[in-house]
C-alpha cells in the first residue's frame, strides 16, 4: 500500500474535479439552420469596418436577438457620443431592436420586412446611409479569410471566441502601421 500526502491530488473527496466555464453555452455554440449544422457570428463594426465586438450563438439562433447582447459590448467613441445611425439588414428589423437603438440616440436604418405592418408611420430607409454598410459586409469578408476563424475548428465557443478577439487584434495592428501590407 503506497501512503500519499493528504494534499496530493485527489486524496480529499477521491472524485473529478469538473470546471465550469461561465461563458461557455452547453450547445458550445453549434446548432443546425437552414445552411446545416453550424454556428453564426454576430459582428458590430464602425462605418470603416473596424470591428467592435462580436459574438457566436448557434447557426439556428435568430440575428435579432442578439442585439441586446451585442449593444453594451460596444463602447462609444473618444467623444462620448454614439454615432448618429446605424445600419443593419432586414434580420434586425423587429420593434426591440429599434427601440434599443432609439434609447441610445442612434438612428436605425434597416430596410423593413416584407411581413412588417408599418404602424410607426413612415419607417423610410436612408438609401444613402444603408450603402455604407458594405463596410461591415467587408469587415465580415476579411474576417472569414482568416482561416481559423472562416472554419471553425474549435469544439469550444469560448476557444473560437478568443481567435475571433486575435483576428481583431492583427486588424488593429495591420490599421496602425499602414506600411504592413501584408
Amino acid at each position: 500500500m503506497h501512503r500519499r500526502h493528504e494534499r496530493a491530488g485527489g486524496a480529499l473527496g477521491g472524485g473529478r474535479v469538473e470546471i465550469k466555464r461561465a461563458s461557455e453555452p452547453e450547445d458550445h455554440a453549434l446548432g443546425c439552420s437552414r445552411g446545416g449544422w453550424g454556428s453564426k457570428l454576430y459582428l458590430v463594426s464602425d462605418g470603416a469596418g473596424v470591428p467592435l465586438a462580436a459574438c457566436v450563438t448557434a447557426g439556428q439562433a435568430h440575428e435579432s436577438t442578439q442585439f441586446e447582447r451585442l449593444m453594451p459590448e460596444v463602447r462609444p467613441p473618444r467623444r462620448e457620443r454614439w454615432p448618429g445611425k446605424a445600419a443593419g439588414d432586414k434580420g434586425y428589423s423587429y420593434p426591440r431592436v429599434r427601440r434599443g437603438l432609439a434609447r441610445r440616440g442612434i438612428d436605425a436604418v434597416i430596410p423593413q420586412r416584407s411581413d412588417e405592418v408599418d404602424r410607426d408611420g413612415d419607417l423610410g430607409l436612408d438609401r444613402r446611409a444603408y450603402r455604407r454598410r458594405s463596410a461591415v459586409e467587408r469587415c465580415v469578408g476579411w474576417l472569414k479569410e482568416c482561416r481559423r476563424v472562416g472554419t471553425r475548428f474549435d469544439k469550444l465557443a469560448g476557444s473560437f471566441m478568443a481567435f475571433v478577439r486575435l483576428a481583431f487584434i492583427q486588424r488593429y495592428l495591420r490599421l496602425l502601421d499602414p506600411s504592413d501590407r501584408t
